[in-house]
């Protein structure tokens, strides 16, 4: 090649890589729930598995209608603060991983609020403690989280509309406020079906479990897929994750796929849907190799899967 033309020809393979890995950067992914056994390893070595795509630190199980906000880390820090998970939370986020604080959960907490100027308080605190805020007293310590994820099982229904706009509102172009929702999947949702129809949720990984009517079940897949389908076009679903238990264990009323089915039957069917946005798995204690024998398959971009990061190059003559 005419040297005169050599770095022309370097600088347009580089923008077609640039262009190759921004397109990929956006594809599905695996979301998980890290946080509510001690024997599920340390957030930083979840991170650096290379499995996750979005990890979820679960729960707050109690806070609004004046309560002390409650977290929950069962094993990994009882009772919270648990600041040593900063640098954690730095080294997942340098990965390209977002991480966000779940509130909720299935447990004993009660997360309630009692009106819509009690959910911009809650917002308030969550901004402050978790997100770019400032507080002296943030549970986590200095690390700023990329979201919140609703996880809302039990307690009043009312609000949580009031405290997605409320998080929204912290979002400016340097830095998002991501919000994701985690809601049953039986429509509509009993607490979070009128936060979802908002629109202000990036990612709705839907539960496909503990609920017989719209769940895989031996060998059936028919009522998971009409959920799907009811699910995909529903009002303010952007991304649409499905919800799955990583082990049979996980989960007390079914809804587990085994992987090589999951891989044969069911993701080529919900991939088809426009804002299909990958997986979600209960949980990092329950994944002992689900999420390494899916990942290939989740999307079919492998430069999802192997770039987190470009480093810029210069064409030399």
């Amino acid at each position: 090649m005419a040297a005169s033309l050599r770095p022309l020809f370097l600088a347009i393979i580089s923008l077609l890589i640039i262009s190759s890995l921004t397109r990929s950067s956006e594809g599905a992914g695996i979301a998980v729930y890290w946080g509510q056994n001690g024997y599920e390893g340390s957030l930083e070595e979840a991170c650096r598995s290379g499995c996750y795509d979005y990890v979820n630190i679960a729960f707050l199980i109690s806070f609004g209608s004046g309560q002390t906000p409650e977290l929950n880390l069962a094993g990994h820090c009882i009772p919270s603060p648990c600041t040593f998970l900063s640098p954690e939370i730095e080294v997942c986020q340098s990965l390209g991983i977002k991480v966000f604080l779940s509130l909720g959960g299935g447990g004993s907490g009660r997360p309630v609020l009692s009106s819509p100027d009690d959910a911009r308080e809650v917002a308030d605190y969550l901004w402050n403690n978790y997100l770019g805020g400032q507080s002296s007293s943030r549970p986590l310590g200095y690390a700023v989280l990329d979201g919140i994820d609703f996880d809302i099982e039990h307690g009043s229904n009312l609000y949580w509309d009031d405290l997605a706009r409320a998080l929204s509102g912290y979002s400016t172009p340097e830095r998002k406020v991501y919000l994701s929702a985690a809601p049953q999947c039986p429509i509509p949702d009993n607490y979070l079906d009128t936060a979802i129809k908002t629109g202000l949720f990036d990612y709705v990984w839907v539960q496909f479990y503990n609920n017989p009517r719209c769940q895989y079940t031996s060998g059936d897949p028919s009522k998971l897929f009409a959920s799907w389908d009811q699910w995909a076009p529903y009002p303010g679903v952007n991304k649409l994750f499905l919800g799955l238990p990583a082990d049979p264990q996980a989960v007390y009323s079914g809804g587990y796929i085994p992987p090589e089915v999951l891989i044969s039957q069911i993701l080529p069917v919900v991939q088809s849907y426009p804002n299909y946005g990958g997986v979600m798995l209960w949980s990092t204690f329950y994944d002992q190799n689900y999420s390494r024998a899916i990942r290939p398959y989740v999307n079919g971009d492998p430069l999802t899967y192997t770039t987190k990061s470009v480093k810029k190059s210069h064409a030399v003559a």
